[in-house]
């Protein structure tokens, strides 16, 4: 593999520690108490990645990895599952999760939430081992941008956010939110940093979310995203996990909580919540659901 000198001294950048983790949500705007509805994982240090253990080349520090059970919720997380509360939100409200210390994202990469549904609707007493579906993803936002940081929709913000799909059941359910640093994954070292929110559902419809995942199981280090390089230029980046379910019969309804989405195939227009413009964007600026409304100069998205 070759890469120019530029490429090579972005690379030297991106190994100054720039790692952070979630420890509370926002409602409203307001900040909850840390790991009040927040899972908190048992790590000393907090602030680490987790990744796969298949490569020998990894630091897997504090042992956790991708392709074990603290890809769920973090390690550990499951042992504060008792005494962390469980927050009460209607189907169509938004959902988001804050990062700790101050911090914000400093690696290029993917931001995805994904919800799993507790047996017996008690969250406190779930593992996170059932199935999970992804209710949103983002990846990049501005092409023309620079690919190894500004590019991506999350870079430099201090949070993830979702929406909970109008047609899902009634219900307690895990919110796993999960930012991936891919600033390694061309020597085949993604970044996962994850954090689970406890919450009910009321107000919700009949869908069948899907497709469905397990953790561990629904990442491989063979996986595009985990072999990616963000180096010497835009490049399609494929997103890892299933599709986005945003409600109806378990499949993608034209990926309704997709930021930087794709297009709608049966309309030709950008799904409710992709991007529909901004400097440089060269996708579909109608939408299929909803209105096209300008956030700045670089990104637009379908509300």
């Amino acid at each position: 593999m070759k890469f120019s000198a530029l490429a090579v001294g972005a690379i030297a950048a991106q190994g100054v520690s720039a790692h952070y983790w979630f420890d509370t949500n926002l409602i409203n705007g307001a900040a909850q108490t840390p790991y009040k509805y927040v899972r908190e994982s048992t790590r000393q240090t907090k602030y680490n990645p987790i990744k796969f253990s298949s490569n020998p080349a990894v630091d897997l520090r504090d042992g956790s990895t991708i392709d074990g059970p603290d890809a769920r919720c973090n390690q550990g997380a499951f042992s504060s599952a008792s005494r962390t509360q469980v927050l009460t939100v209607n189907a169509g409200d938004e959902i988001r999760l804050r990062l700790a210390a101050g911090a914000a994202f400093q690696h290029p990469g993917p931001g995805l939430v994904y919800l799993s549904r507790a047996p017996n609707d008690n969250v406190k007493g779930y593992d996170g081992s059932g199935d999970w579906f992804k209710i949103y993803e983002e990846g990049v936002c501005n092409r023309n941008a620079d690919f190894t940081n500004t590019a991506w929709c999350d870079y430099n913000r201090n949070y993830l956010a979702a929406k909970i799909p109008k047609d899902t059941p009634n219900g307690e359910y895990l919110a796993r939110f999960e930012h991936i640093g891919v600033h390694r994954s061309h020597v085949n070292q993604p970044e996962h940093y994850v954090s689970c929110l406890q919450i009910k559902v009321q107000n919700g419809g009949s869908g069948s979310p899907g497709p469905t995942v397990k953790f561990p199981g629904a990442y491989r280090s063979s996986d595009g995203y985990a072999n990616f390089s963000i180096y010497n230029g835009y490049k399609d980046f494929p997103m890892p996990g299933p599709a986005v379910w945003s409600g109806g019969g378990g499949s993608n309804n034209g990926g309704g909580n997709t930021g930087g989405g794709t297009t709608n195939p049966g309309t030709g227009c950008a799904p409710m919540w992709a991007q529909c413009g901004g400097s440089g964007y060269s996708g579909p600026t109608c939408c299929s659901a909803g209105t096209c409304k300008a956030s700045n100069e670089w990104y637009s998205q379908c509300v």
